[in-house]
């Protein structure tokens, strides 16, 4: 693809994204899904163009002045010097760091002085991408196996059913995605489902389920009996669990809606309920750079 068309592309992700509700991800997913014409080498930049405008869309606006077109934005990322700002003195420190001055701040009084824009820049970079496997419908070893091969893979050290990724990957187009035979999904939320020991027959809500990962993590352990409720205050996180539980053969699953009135009568009849608070998302900025900009504090 010419640059012309890469970066019209580009200036169409940006602008449509800004217009809509859809998390990052989903937004990118979306848009390739309907441009099977983008090769693989450009949806790589595409996607990681984007994602690394996010992570410093911060410092980006502020050095944009009062021109925050998506064009001049662009122009600003591509002489940026992302490695030596939270080092210039000029700079306010949230804005260095590229992080909203609410959340810098507010992780300022958690962490310290110290800490805090080390904990920034680490949320700034690339993490190394998780997967968990369905053992509804494979086994760890078959997949990694079969990604040897093409990818750097290797298996995660505390979860039994994760596989590490060294590079982001195009997952979403991958056959065993579509097969439901793996989720992405972080190590720490896999060991938190490990916690969930439900049994077959029994009741769970995940209250603060997103869009299912922890559900999808823990589901086989009820052997499609019994019952698991998803609840979440975010609607777009519900339409997209709903999606996931289909593609991994879930069916002892509801999902309730944040004013759904049949929660009432779920008092006192749950074996498990799974609070994962307080729902901020912060754990996967690495991930989704995008959610520091929707954060409210």
């Amino acid at each position: 693809m010419s640059k012309y068309f890469r970066d019209f592309h580009l200036m169409k992700l940006l602008k449509g994204f800004s217009t809509q509700g859809l998390p990052l991800d989903l937004f990118i997913r979306n848009y390739l899904k309907s441009n099977k014409s983008i090769g693989s080498h450009d949806r790589r930049f595409l996607a990681e163009t984007i994602y690394t405008m996010f992570r410093w869309l911060g410092l980006i606006d502020y050095l944009s002045g009062k021109d925050r077109s998506w064009e001049h934005r662009y122009e600003i990322f591509q002489k940026l010097d992302t490695t030596t700002a939270h080092e210039n003195p000029a700079l306010p420190p949230h804005v260095g760091v590229s992080f909203p001055k609410g959340l810098y701040e507010l992780i300022k009084s958690g962490l310290g002085e110290d800490k805090v824009k080390e904990f920034c820049l680490i949320s700034n970079t690339q993490a190394p991408t998780t997967i968990r496997i369905n053992p509804l419908k494979t086994d760890r070893q078959t997949l990694l196996t079969d990604w040897e091969r093409e990818y750097e893979v290797y298996p995660c050290t505390n979860s039994p059913l994760g596989i590490v990724f060294k590079k982001r990957e195009n997952f979403f187009g991958m056959e065993q995605f579509k097969e439901g035979l793996f989720e992405m999904q972080d190590e720490g939320s896999q060991l938190l489902a490990f916690l969930v020991e439900a049994q077959p027959g029994q009741q769970v809500l995940d209250f603060c389920s997103g869009s299912g990962g922890k559900t999808l993590a823990f589901a086989n352990r009820l052997n499609g009996t019994g019952q698991i409720y998803l609840h979440d205050i975010r609607q777009s996180a519900l339409i997209e669990a709903k999606k996931r539980l289909k593609r991994a053969g879930i069916q002892n699953a509801q999902i309730l809606q944040y004013d759904d009135t049949k929660k009432k009568g779920l008092k006192n009849t749950m074996d498990w309920v799974l609070v994962d608070a307080p729902c901020s998302g912060t754990g996967t900025l690495r991930r989704n750079p995008d959610m520091k900009w929707r954060f409210d504090p």
